[in-house]
């Protein structure tokens, strides 16, 4: 790679700088989570913000003010339908300038550009952000498809911050995908010219972890819907109850895990070495971490005899 290509990757442009203080805000937000509740004032607001679904319940008392923010939780479903639209475009736009030869329109570059995106060219891989943009696609269908069939949702409620920024999240991480892509003006760079070519060993185990990790995800939200359903698949009451079986033996909230696997699949994808998408691995972490202690939290207060092996978010460790 050219030496003023290495040096423009390693800016910290708008991308990385907003996936930096996302994970440095929930990084201190799960300090502050593991502080003693009583060495700290306590602000209503502030835990409503961070709390969502059944961790809102056994949470602090909520004030009506905060109540007036409601929105409901099986409304998960339209930050998939956001994600499998927009990155399904991105995905469609990429595959037609790989194939076709067709350029990105001309406000889609700019924004790409705005956000960071670099003209470069040296040894950088298209084949891994389209692999990782499929990743995301696909990713998003199959959460769309469990929010619609295989998830019971009860009358748990997030608040309307964590709605918008659900919707806005999956645009941002398509974008960020997408400007991994070394460009020549508006058209796709690709190394010796074939696509195919580019595959390395990096690929080939980051589409084994991706596909690992999305099995158990969805076995872990089956388990999930079913402690609602009888035997017949019929939903027969929307209380809460302790899971068991596949990753549930080992920590509290397997799903969580397995969507840090996922993203981490990604991060091997890009060939283990790309910096904005491990900062997006890092946000994940935090955020997946923090909502698996509260959820950990909310598990033991509810149930004398929850199994004290069991961890938060980390087999063996948290």
């Amino acid at each position: 790679m050219a030496p003023w290509a290495g040096a423009e990757l390693s800016a910290l442009n708008p991308l990385r700088a907003v996936w930096l203080t996302l994970a440095a805000a929930f990084l201190l937000t799960l300090l502050l989570q593991l502080v003693p509740s009583g060495l700290l004032p306590g602000c209503a607001l502030f835990q409503d913000l961070i709390r969502y679904g059944k961790t809102k319940e056994g949470g602090p008392s909520r004030p009506a003010a905060c109540r007036a923010f409601d929105v409901p939780k099986r409304y998960f479903s339209h930050f998939y339908i956001i994600s499998v639209l927009w990155n399904g475009f991105l995905l469609w736009s990429l595959t037609q300038s790989l194939f076709v030869g067709a350029p990105f329109p001309n406000w889609l570059h700019h924004l790409l550009r705005i956000l960071g995106a670099t003209q470069f060219r040296g040894d950088e891989l298209v084949l891994s952000a389209f692999l990782a943009l499929v990743f995301l696609w696909l990713h998003s269908l199959r959460r769309l498809f469990e929010c619609f069939y295989v998830s019971v949702f009860s009358n748990a409620v997030i608040h309307v911050v964590q709605y918008g920024f659900g919707l806005v999240y999956y645009v941002l991480v398509g974008l960020t995908v997408l400007s991994q892509v070394p460009m020549d003006g508006r058209n796709v760079y690709v190394v010796g010219k074939n696509l195919w070519m580019q595959a390395r060993w990096f690929h080939i185990l980051g589409m084994m972890m991706f596909i690992w990790s999305s099995v158990h995800q969805y076995k872990c939200h089956v388990i999930l819907g079913n402690l609602r359903k009888n035997k017949a698949g019929v939903v027969i009451h929307c209380n809460h109850r302790i899971p068991f079986g596949d990753w549930f033996e080992y920590v509290s909230s397997p799903n969580y895990l397995a969507e840090l696997m996922i993203y981490i699949s990604m991060a091997v994808t890009f060939g283990f070495h790309n910096l904005t998408w491990w900062l997006v691995v890092t946000y994940v972490f935090f955020s997946q971490a923090l909502s698996a202690f509260l959820s950990h939290k909310f598990y033991k207060s509810k149930f004398v005899s929850y199994p004290k092996h069991r961890k938060a978010f980390l087999p063996f460790l948290f």
